[in-house]
């Protein structure tokens, strides 16, 4: 919400392209959250581990989420790779 607010004030309204490297790093960032879930309901991993890596991945991405908004500048943020 915030950084929708900040592009609408500045000048330069166009978005920044991030690179190739940083879109890929993104999608495994994205994938490796529902890999736990995944493997745990097809009954690959038992509940008990799916459980823990879940909530280790979910730790990981509200952390990055809080540095990315309250750290970082609107054009730090745009680049920054692990946004979900």
């Amino acid at each position: 919400m915030r950084f929708a607010w900040l592009r609408k004030q500045t000048a330069n309204a166009s978005p920044i392209k991030a690179g190739c490297g940083i879109q890929l790093v993104r999608q495994i960032f994205n994938a490796a959250w529902w890999v736990p879930i995944v493997l745990a309901l097809t009954g690959t991993v038992d509940y008990g581990t799916g459980f823990i890596a879940f909530g280790l991945a979910t730790v990981a991405r509200f952390s990055a989420n809080l540095y990315m908004n309250n750290v970082l500048s609107f054009e730090q943020a745009e680049v920054f790779p692990f946004r979900s």
